[in-house]
């Protein structure tokens, strides 16, 4: 889970408070206190702690809070609005130039990930309907051109390259002008990275923001680095100038000192964050979505964005077709089973419903994407015939069946009860429904209690 050690402590500490009836001044110095803590164990930087609670504490002492019905929510809305503010209160987009192309100039350190997040950027601004074009400016780490035109081929995105002998201003400068007889309207260009930040880094990068004029220069950071990326996000702008942060690897990311601290302390905002190894694994930086999911309220908006571009709407409606009409069979189970897939790991999805990122239900259920393989490989093992009636699996059809998918003959007969079950509960509400609509008596599936 995304800052999981600070997300329980914040909602733990938080949830003390929301218990009481009434508050006093005490009450909140010691739960701004656990949050002081909380928030330092994350590796959030000092200064922006102690600004963060004292602005928290200054509004939380107040009449306002006092008097209210329920203060103990009224703390937790103050701490929601101020972790948004700190993470830069509105969604900060990309500026699209006038006249395109657009130059976007990705720079970083070595191993933060640029040349995968060019790539993922260009996805991501591909389906927003613009054509870009990836640029291979890094000369010197071994493989980064062949790298960027893998990725670049995956997604089908153009990489112009002049091979390694070439000087990287030039290239990026070439770059450009390929863009423009080739009507591409964004320009990537991912750029070299050392291990450490040095004069001949920043020399390199200074010339080629001196001569291809980008629009925006994003700083590509580590975010389990905690409180070196915000050193080298400090760093970076200081010599360069950056419009913006993406900030990689914060799913893995359980501290958040990162993304708590660098708006914070560059002043400039986070626009994007990498959230998986995917090529589809970036999405674009909501503050006030990303508190929320912090403090526990979930992130529907987000889950409902994932679902739009993930789900097949024709599909979800056959599907719910099918269910009302008892035809549910194995074919339609496995095509439900890619659609929930497409969303991501489930346990993400749990994080963003409200109530469940902080829970006990959550942390005891395994979401263990093994077992939904196994699932697939079980009915894809079937035949076209089996699939649509599993009435028909006698012992030997299960025992091929077992074979081919390399499982045991106990965990396809576990997984046909599991469906028939499903079957049958589908059947009961489906009776339900129309007993409903005739105006009968209603009756629980199943218990068959009268109301």
């Amino acid at each position: 889970m995304i800052f999981e050690g600070l997300a329980e402590k914040l909602q733990n500490t938080l949830g003390k408070l929301k218990s009481k009836g009434k508050l006093n001044e005490k009450d909140v110095k010691d739960a701004m206190r656990e949050v002081k803590l909380a928030l330092l164990e994350a590796d959030v930087n000092f200064k922006v702690v102690k600004e963060f609670v004292n602005k928290v504490k200054e509004r939380a002492v107040g009449q306002e809070v006092m008097e209210s019905l329920t203060p103990g929510q009224h703390v937790i809305k103050i701490v929601n609005e101020e972790l948004t503010d700190l993470m830069g209160n509105v969604q900060s987009k990309i500026s699209f130039a006038s006249k395109p192309p657009t130059v976007i100039m990705l720079v970083g350190l070595q191993g933060a990930g640029k040349t995968t997040t060019g790539g993922k950027l260009g996805g991501l601004l591909k389906k927003q309907g613009k054509k870009p074009l990836l640029v291979a400016c890094d000369v010197y780490r071994p493989a980064a051109i062949k790298q960027l035109q893998v990725v670049g081929n995956q997604l089908e995105i153009p990489v112009f390259s002049m091979g390694d002998k070439e000087s990287p201003v030039n290239i990026a400068k070439e770059g450009i002008n390929h863009a423009l007889s080739h009507n591409n309207d964004v320009v990537i260009i991912d750029t070299a990275g050392r291990l450490h930040i040095d004069e001949l880094l920043m020399d390199e990068l200074k010339n080629i923001k001196t001569e291809v004029k980008p629009h925006e220069i994003l700083l590509v950071i580590d975010s389990m680095t905690g409180q070196d990326a915000v050193n080298v996000a400090e760093n970076f702008n200081e010599a360069l100038g950056i419009d913006g942060v993406v900030l990689t690897k914060l799913d893995g990311d359980t501290r958040g000192g990162a993304a708590l601290s660098v708006r914070s302390v560059t002043r400039k905002p986070i626009k994007f964050i990498g959230m998986g190894e995917k090529l589809d694994d970036l999405e674009a930086f909501h503050p006030d979505r990303m508190a929320s999911r912090i403090l526990g309220m979930g992130d529907v908006l987000s889950l409902i964005e994932k679902a739009e571009q993930a789900i097949d709407v024709k599909k979800a409606k056959e599907l719910e077709a099918k269910i009302k009409n008892q035809e549910f069979d194995f074919e339609d189970f496995l095509t439900q089973m890619e659609q929930v897939k497409n969303l991501g790991p489930l346990n993400k999805i749990m994080e963003m419903i409200p109530g469940m990122s902080g829970s006990k239900e959550l942390k005891n259920l395994s979401f263990d994407d093994k077992e939904i393989r196994r699932i697939e490989a079980i009915i894809k093992s079937m035949t076209k015939k089996e699939r649509r009636d599993p009435s028909i699996l006698n012992a030997s059809r299960r025992r091929r069946i077992a074979n081919g998918s390399g499982t045991k003959v106990h965990e396809v007969n576990r997984l046909v009860k599991q469906f028939e079950q499903t079957k049958k509960m589908m059947k009961q509400f489906g009776n339900l429904e129309k007993s409903m609509k005739k105006g009968g008596k209603m009756k629980l599936p199943f218990f068959g209690n009268k109301l």
